[in-house]
C-alpha cells in the first residue's frame, strides 16, 4: 500500500527541566539544569516525537505560531512543513528560538513519516554506514582534577578512544588541566579541547602553540564563532594537527555557509535541534559534501544517530554528557555506545525512541 498523505490531526507540546548530577561551567556560561522541549504529532495512529534543548520559551512559540500550521498538513511532506514553518516565523527572526522551535517540530514530522512507513528514520533518510563514531565530551570548567581525569579516564576505559574538554574559563590554568588530561587518559586517546569562544585571537594563538606536546588534535571555538576572520587566522596558523571546528550555533544554510567562504573551519559542526531539524541538518550536511568538509554533530547523540548515518561527509556524533544522560533517563529503547561507536536499533521505527512518561513526569516544568 502507497501511503502519500496521511493530515496531522494533533500537535501537543510539553517541556521538562532536568538538574544536571553536579554544577557544570564552560569557557563563557554556567548551569546547573537543562531544559527538554518535546513535541509529539498524532496522524495515521501513529504518534512522532521530537525535541530540542532551549528555552521553555521555544514551547510557547510552538503553541501559539506553528501547532495551527502544522495540523491538518501531509505528515509525509516534511519538506513542505517545514518551508511553511520557516515562512511563518520570519517577522521574528530565524537565528535563535525560532529554529530552535521549528527543530522539535521538524524532528518529530520525520519521526513521525518513518513510523507511518514502519521503517527506522536511516532507512527512511538513506544510510552510508551501520554505527557513528562517538567522542566523550565535558570536562566542564568547573571540574576538580579528580573529576575530570576520572570522566575522561572512564569513557576511555569504556571503549571511546577520543575524548573532549572544555577550557578558557582560566586561561592560565588550562594547560595544566590539558596536561592532567592527558595523562589520565593515557598516549593513544585522541584528546579534543572547546574553548566555547572564551579566547581572545592572540590567547588562541598562543594556547594552540603549546598543544603538540600534550597531544590536542581538536581545538573547538577557539575564538567566537560569529568571527569567521579569526577562525581563518587559526587555521591557518596552529600548529600541524590541530584542527579547527565551529558551527554549533548555526541557525540557517547562509551561516554555515559564510564560514565554508570564509575557510573558517577543517571540521564543520552543526546541531539539529538548532539549525532547524533533521531537514537544515541534512541540508548543512550536503553543504559539507559540496565543500569536501568533515562534518560533526553537537550534542543531542539520540537525534544525531540517525542522520549521522546517512550524512556521507560526518566523521563523529558529541556523545555529550548532559545530554546522554537526559536521554538515558527520558527515553525508552535509547542505545548506548559499544567500541566507541553507537549503532542506531534498526528493529524500531522513527527514531528508535519513546518516552518514559512515568519518569518524566517528575520533571516537568
Amino acid at each position: 500500500m502507497v501511503i502519500s498523505h496521511v493530515p496531522v490531526e494533533a500537535v501537543k507540546t510539553t517541556h521538562y527541566s532536568v538538574p544536571t548530577d553536579r554544577p557544570e561551567s564552560d569557557g563563557t556560561l554556567a548551569w546547573d539544569a537543562t531544559t527538554l522541549v518535546l513535541v509529539e504529532l498524532s496522524a495515521g495512529g501513529c504518534t512522532g516525537l521530537g525535541y530540542t534543548y532551549g528555552d521553555a520559551a521555544c514551547a510557547r512559540l510552538i503553541d501559539d505560531k506553528l501547532a495551527e500550521l502544522i495540523q491538518g498538513r501531509n505528515a509525509m511532506a516534511t519538506r513542505e512543513c517545514w518551508l511553511a514553518m520557516v515562512e511563518a516565523i520570519r517577522n521574528l527572526g530565524r537565528p535563535g528560538i525560532s529554529s530552535m522551535a521549528i527543530a522539535a517540530v521538524d524532528i518529530a514530522l520525520w519521526d513521525l513519516k518513518a513510523r507511518l512507513l514502519e521503517v527506522p528514520l536511516a532507512t527512511l533518510l538513506g544510510p552510508v554506514r551501520e554505527s557513528v563514531a562517538v567522542y566523550g565530551s565535558g570536562g566542564f570548567t568547573n571540574y576538580s582534577q579528580d573529576q575530570l581525569c576520572c570522566q575522561l579516564a572512564g569513557w576511555v576505559e569504556a571503549g571511546i578512544p577520543r575524548v573532549k574538554m572544555k577550557i578558557g574559563r582560566e586561561p592560565a590554568s588550562d594547560p595544566e588541566r590539558i596536561r592532567q588530561a592527558r595523562d589520565a587518559i593515557g598516549p593513544s586517546a585522541e584528546l579534543y579541547v572547546d574553548a566555547n569562544g572564551a579566547y581572545s585571537r592572540k590567547q588562541a594563538l598562543a594556547m594552540a602553540e603549546r598543544f603538540p606536546p600534550l597531544g590536542v588534535s581538536w581545538f573547538e571555538e577557539p575564538v567566537s564563532s560569529d568571527d569567521p576572520e579569526g577562525l581563518r587566522l587559526l587555521r591557518d596558523r596552529a600548529p600541524g594537527g590541530v584542527e579547527i571546528s565551529a558551527g554549533e550555533y548555526g541557525y540557517d544554510l547562509p551561516y554555515f555557509r559564510h564560514l565554508l567562504e570564509a575557510q573558517a573551519v577543517d571540521v564543520m559542526q552543526a546541531d539539529a535541534t538548532r539549525c532547524a531539524g533533521i531537514t537544515g541538518f541534512m541540508d548543512v550536511a550536503a553543504l559539507c559534501d559540496a565543500w569536501n568538509i568533515p562534518l560533526s554533530s553537537h550534542t543531542a547523540p539520540a537525534i544525531h544517530l540517525h542522520p549521522g548515518c546517512c550524512a556521507k561527509q560526518l566523521r563523529h556524533l558529541e556523545y555529550f554528557h548532559d545530554h546522554a544522560r537526559i536521554e538515558a533517563l527520558l527515553f525508552e529503547s535509547n542505545v548506548g555506545p559499544v567500541d566507541g561507536r553507537l549503532q542506531p536499533n534498526l528493529t524500531r521505527p522513527g527514531l528508535g525512541l519513546s518516552l518514559d512518561r512515568e519518569t518524566a513526569a517528575r520533571y516537568r516544568a
